[in-house]
């Protein structure tokens, strides 16, 4: 199961990533900044980013417990994608998804992650039957607590230096709203 794409917004459009969207996923994950908070490191070059993207581009089918759906968020405005969505099936039992998104620092503080998150989680409870989507970011990343906050999200967990990551211990953030919770 996919979505019908693309799913469209006010200000952008969501659907597959294609082989165009190197530059600017590399952009995206090439930034310090940006993966400050995510568990790899900035990616080096562009054939690694190439490799990740062949990944994206190959496998986003949502069709069972584990898969991920990518999606690449778009401007409709100007065209640039301007963030890399995912949505992961946690399990297919307690109907549970996880949602993450990662977004080119030129283009945060525009509310487009906040949009693009709502346009998945939103498509994850009325068409793929989900009864609870998730949030998780590491407690320092304020920025993407407050996306999930907006999405009515409620704080469920502070995990405390939970994991070792990047030669440091990282607290956790988890966030989470119910299907009857979901306006």
């Amino acid at each position: 199961m996919s979505p019908d794409w693309p799913l469209e917004t006010s200000r952008l459009t969501l659907r597959p990533f294609v082989e165009g969207d190197l530059e600017a996923m590399h952009a995206m994950r090439s930034d310090a900044e940006v993966a400050r908070y995510l568990y790899g490191e900035p990616a080096q070059s562009l054939d690694e980013t190439r490799d990740s993207l062949a990944k994206k581009v190959a496998g986003s089918a949502w069709a069972k417990e584990g898969d991920w759906l990518s999606a690449a968020a778009v401007e409709r405005e100007s065209g640039l994608t301007v963030g890399d969505m995912a949505l992961h099936w946690v399990s297919e039992r307690d109907r549970t998804a996880e949602i993450g998104f990662v977004f080119d620092p030129r283009h945060q503080g525009k509310g487009f992650a906040t949009e693009a998150a709502r346009a998945l989680v939103d498509w994850a409870f009325t068409e793929a039957g989900m009864h609870r989507v998730i949030g998780r970011a590491e407690a320092r990343n304020t920025a993407s607590a407050r996306v999930l906050e907006k999405l009515g999200m409620r704080l469920e967990a502070h995990l405390v230096e939970n994991e070792w990551v990047k030669g440091e211990w990282q607290s956790e953030l988890v966030y989470a709203v119910l299907d009857r919770e979901w306006n």
